[in-house]
């Protein structure tokens, strides 16, 4: 499930370990159109701009990932910061106790005093545990009910207090604790940190150099090449396993950006444990306005 509201590292820790926390999803890129004046842009299909060396051979993943924090290019969102509304918008499958929730939610918040508006979709939920997400399902949300919340100042917490740390150790520290770094499941704990992270508020080009730089210090990550998500997204796979559950990140080569995560369990009641699409995220002027005309 995505997350939306402030997760003290310490109690993130411990979902973790007790079995429940937003983990990884698949990835996958819409098509990105021009934004309407008043609106700010978002992750979108726009041509993806590659340093050679981060998809060429003879890195290890950890360089791969530092190279790639190096040389980002910044998004039509970075430019709107002074527009008062973080917008984003996630689609996500959560293991719950015996079934997969779906649910695709669109959320604004007004930086200045955590007011703003979410509005939910949610699709029957399927029974059982091991369910692959598939873009025929992408249709269904668009047809399914739709709930506004409206919520007053200070309802809506960013997932860490602003400003953001920009030291890749320290914001390392705030997302997983570090007392627990010789325990085999902090791997997990903090990649599912990094991706609660990008699915609860935005980050700049340096803030998410700042989470490439963190995902090159996960002991045993992978790179798997290029991969394309289930709404037609391509971008980096790396993969990482630890604590009985293997994790992905689909990651824009050129932004940065985390378009996916998913994350499965391999060994205590085995099946998808959750995935999310990020599709689009950026700011605009006020709650209720997208990133697109």
């Amino acid at each position: 499930m995505i997350v939306t509201s402030t997760v003290p590292a310490r109690r993130l820790a411990a979902s973790l370990l007790g079995g429940v926390l937003l983990a990884g999803c698949h990835t996958s890129t819409p098509t990105h159109q021009t934004p309407a004046p008043t609106t700010s842009a978002a992750t979108g299909s726009r041509p993806a701009i590659t340093h050679p060396t981060v998809t060429g051979p003879g890195l290890t993943p950890s360089q791969r990932l530092t190279v790639l924090a190096n040389t980002i290019a910044a998004t039509p969102g970075d430019d709107t910061t002074a527009l008062p509304y973080t917008y984003l918008h996630t689609r996500s499958w959560t293991r719950a106790t015996n079934a997969i929730t779906r649910t695709d939610l669109r959320h604004w918040r007004r930086d200045t005093d955590g007011s703003g508006r979410e509005t939910t979709r949610r699709l029957p939920d399927l029974p059982g545990l091991d369910h692959q997400p598939e873009g025929e399902e992408q249709a269904l949300f668009a047809r399914a009910p739709e709930t506004t919340t409206e919520h007053l100042p200070g309802g809506l917490h960013p997932y860490l207090p602003e400003p953001l740390l920009r030291d890749a150790n320290t914001l390392a520290g705030a997302l997983a604790p570090p007392e627990l770094a010789a325990d085999p499941a902090y791997p997990r704990l903090l990649v599912n940190g990094v991706v609660a992270h990008a699915t609860s508020q935005y980050l700049n080009r340096s803030q998410r150099a700042t989470s490439l730089r963190i995902l090159a210090t996960i002991p045993g990550i992978t790179y798997r090449g290029q991969s394309t998500d289930i709404v037609g997204r391509t971008g980096l796979a790396f993969t990482i396993t630890a604590d009985g559950s293997t994790s992905q990140l689909l990651v824009d080569p050129g932004s940065g950006e985390i378009l996916a995560a998913h994350e499965r369990l391999t060994r205590r009641r085995p099946g998808l444990f959750s995935h999310v699409l990020i599709l689009e995220r950026g700011h605009t002027t006020h709650a209720g306005t997208t990133l697109r005309p």
